[in-house]
């Protein structure tokens, strides 16, 4: 299996190297579904910005490797990584009210994703896109809620509008931080359901990062399990489900996850 993404020994620091958030990261990605865990303030949402080179200019990164196919993550500037953020690699935020512009109709903003990628295609071929990606996510009458701004729309419609945001350019990696957390409950099985609907029809890499150990069991084929910045355990889904882990950490995380006694 050809990894899309490989890294080993990822360090990344603030405040002048005062801060260590992610120490002695290392972890690959093929063609599969892997989920990062850990509580709040463990550096798994820091890792995937860095992978995306979205941490703010203060950060200090530095790795033995870190590689998205043949692209070498560390030394690629920005041009590079605006050939591949969207295009190549898709990320997925916890609020859609924080990423969708409030000022710009949901098909607007989804039909600009589309001619940033493609700008030699026409308006109603993109806006054609932008309707097709929104029912692709399951979202019925796209042409009624293509026309509504985001405070019109719910928190798991607005959710549904990122995810076809993000999938409009057709990744070949999807990052998901935390896609469900700002969701009730209902709404959450919904979005959860739909992303293993879309690894099913398009065949997509996911790297699903949560602080929920039952979400990730649910959706992921390998877990790496981080506390304190750095990667504790690293292990497939049917041995967390047997609570078959090793590391203290590991096992204080399942015994505090809705897992626990289910295996």
């Amino acid at each position: 299996m050809t990894d899309l993404i490989d890294i080993r020994n990822l360090e990344i620091a603030f405040g002048g190297g005062q801060v260590r958030a992610v120490r002695g990261v290392s972890f690959s990605l093929g063609q599969e579904k892997l989920g990062i865990v850990g509580e709040s303030g463990s550096g798994k949402s820091t890792v995937g910005r860095a992978i995306m080179k979205l941490l703010p200019p203060t950060a200090i990164v530095n790795a033995e490797r870190m590689r998205f196919r043949d692209v070498d993550l560390l030394k690629a500037n920005e041009k590079t990584m605006m050939t591949i953020r969207g295009r190549r690699i898709g990320l997925i935020l916890q609020d859609p009210k924080y990423s969708l512009n409030p000022v710009m109709r949901i098909g607007e903003q989804i039909a600009e994703t589309y001619r940033f990628h493609h700008p030699r295609a026409s308006k109603s071929k993109t806006y054609s896109q932008a309707l097709d990606m929104l029912e692709a996510v399951q979202i019925r009458d796209p042409e009624r809620v293509a026309r509504l701004y985001p405070h019109e729309i719910s928190g798991g419609m607005g959710q549904r509008a990122m995810i076809a945001m993000m999938l409009i350019a057709e990744p070949e990696v999807l990052i998901a931080d935390e896609p469900t957390s700002a969701l009730d409950v209902s709404v959450q099985a919904e979005i959860l359901n739909l992303l293993q609907d879309l690894r099913t029809n398009r065949g997509l890499t996911y790297l699903l990062v949560s602080h929920d150990l039952a979400v990730v069991s649910h959706m992921c084929s390998r877990v790496a399990i981080m506390e304190a910045g750095e990667i504790v355990e690293q292990v497939d889904v049917g041995a967390l489900r047997r609570g078959a882990v090793e590391h203290p950490y590991s096992q204080r995380l399942l015994r505090a996850s809705r897992m626990y006694g289910r295996a």
